[in-house]
């Protein structure tokens, strides 16, 4: 049987709606004005399949956006999760997490690196994995991801002094 306290969500984080609604807005808004420029105002036949594919790419993001930002993070002692259920990275497998004003991080976020190399995966607004690095932040408010981020530093602090 599992012990509920390695179940207990820790720290949560999850998009704001004011940055959902500007941030999906403005990237469907984009799309749609780049397939009408290349409607109402032709260019050659290349650039106008060229502007076609960019708005069409533009409001595919968009909507990925919307979906991937309903979800919201959790944290638990176990693992760092969605609420979908998708297991982001392992609290054992953090090797290190990054929050410096220059790492390659997202805005309002932080960089965690693991121990254990995974699968891409992107889930526009929120997060993202490539490799053993997991970057964790964009449409999320900085204080949600810098307390997320104090208790993540605390746990690998403890497995540190553990050792």
């Amino acid at each position: 049987m599992q012990d509920t306290r390695d179940d207990e969500i820790l720290a949560t984080v999850a998009a704001s709606a004011g940055r959902r609604i500007l941030g999906i807005g403005m990237l469907a808004f984009l799309g749609v004005l780049v397939i009408y420029v290349a409607l109402a105002n032709p260019p050659a036949l290349g650039w106008q399949i060229f502007l076609i594919a960019v708005g069409t790419v533009a409001l595919m993001v968009a909507d990925a956006m919307r979906r991937s930002t309903a979800f919201r993070l959790e944290l638990t002692r176990e693992v760092l999760r969605d609420s979908g259920g998708d297991v982001i990275a392992r609290v054992a497998e953090i090797t290190s997490i990054d929050r410096g004003a220059f790492a390659f991080k997202p805005s309002n976020g932080f960089l965690l690196r693991t121990s254990v190399s995974a699968a891409r995966k992107w889930r526009p607004g929120l997060w993202w994995r490539m490799g053993s690095r997991v970057g964790v932040g964009g449409m999320t408010p900085g204080r949600q991801t810098k307390y997320m981020a104090e208790i993540i530093a605390v746990m690998l602090a403890e497995r540190e002094n553990d050792t």
